[in-house]
């Protein structure tokens, strides 16, 4: 692999659903998936912990996160740009 190419990294874009701890945000991921016995449709969610260094993300954002190296236990993915804010409840 050549100095200008980057590794191949995933890129995850989720609803913000909590703002707990400094710098960290919760997303959760919708995915689609067809079921295999049922062949119908379904939707299956996932949650990710997202590093937010400026703590500029609230809850109901929609953000896109890149995947780095692990920052804690849980949290292996940092703020890649925000795709639309969102209201608060």
């Amino acid at each position: 692999m050549s100095n200008t190419q980057q590794p191949h990294k995933r890129i995850i874009t989720g609803k913000v659903v909590t703002k707990a701890g400094d710098k960290s945000v919760t997303i959760l991921v919708e995915r689609h998936v067809m079921h295999l016995k049922y062949r119908k449709i379904v939707k299956k969610f996932k949650r990710y912990i997202v590093h937010n260094e400026k703590n500029d993300v609230k809850v109901g954002d929609v953000i896109e996160a890149i995947e780095c190296k692990p920052i804690s236990k849980r949290k292996a993915f940092t703020l890649h740009k925000i795709v639309s804010v969102g209201v608060e409840l």
